[in-house]
């Protein structure tokens, strides 16, 4: 059986399956977009998916901005747009 649990993005539960990647999550519980350009507000979320751009900074657990795409989600993760 795969191990499921939850972290907390904005205050949410979003479920997660054991090896995804935050940015997975997010896209799996209907999360498109969490953050916007600094120049415009344009929604951004998950674009190339494999670490190449930027565009899925999200802070975890209150820590410097780092790529959902890359980044493995854990138990209790305190995630929060940037």
């Amino acid at each position: 059986m795969t191990e499921r649990f939850e972290i907390v993005f904005e205050g949410r539960a979003v479920p997660v399956v054991a090896g995804q990647s935050l940015g997975a999550a997010l896209h799996a519980a209907g999360i498109r977009s969490w953050r916007t350009t600094r120049f415009g507000g344009r929604p951004r979320g998950l674009f190339c998916g494999i670490g190449v751009c930027f565009d899925c900074l999200v802070s975890v657990n209150g820590a410097a901005p780092e790529r959902a795409c890359l980044t493995e989600a854990a138990p209790g993760d305190e995630v929060s747009a940037t």
